[in-house]
């Protein structure tokens, strides 16, 4: 096994090691003060059960960065395998809703259509995370489908193989 030091210098070897690990998919979506915006995030998990708390971590080189460090409120969508358009517009342009099947929750917070989860949060807390923020959310609400999940590794986005 290769050793890698992270640090100045070994930021890319850094990184290589950490897409080694799988992660889900999500879009966050929320409501900026020129309307709904979401953006594509792996970086999610659940932090507590009692209270239901859960986390994900914006990147401070994002334009949509400080929309959601200042947001009250925000949905975590846990995106499906058939959902990679969805990924992939969100992480290019945090304003374009077109064309999709918009609904919103009781806090008016855009629900993006035909995800496996949904967790509503508010938010709980922020934390410094180096060139990202750590958003901690305390879930309202969550929501559920059945379905494949849409997984990132390696730089790659692909579905669940199963080895039962």
């Amino acid at each position: 096994m290769d050793q890698i030091t992270p640090g100045p210098g070994g930021e890319r070897d850094f990184r290589a090691a950490l897409a080694h690990y799988a992660t889900g998919v999500t879009v966050v979506t929320a409501r900026s003060d020129r309307g709904p915006i979401g953006i594509t995030a792996n970086s999610f998990t659940s932090v507590s059960l009692d209270p239901p708390l859960v986390l994900w971590c914006p990147a401070r080189a994002s334009a949509r960065f400080p929309a959601f460090v200042a947001a009250d409120r925000y949905a975590i969508h846990v995106l499906a395998a058939d959902q990679l358009d969805l990924c992939r517009r969100f992480a290019r342009a945090g304003e374009d809703f077109s064309g999709l099947a918009m609904t919103a929750t009781p806090e008016g917070l855009p629900i993006l259509p035909g995800c496996l989860a949904r967790f509503d949060c508010t938010a709980e807390a922020v934390h410094e995370g180096g060139d990202h923020a750590i958003l901690v959310g305390r879930v309202l609400r969550a929501s559920v489908r059945k379905g494949e999940p849409l997984l990132f590794w390696d730089g790659r986005y692909g579905d669940f193989l199963h080895h039962d």
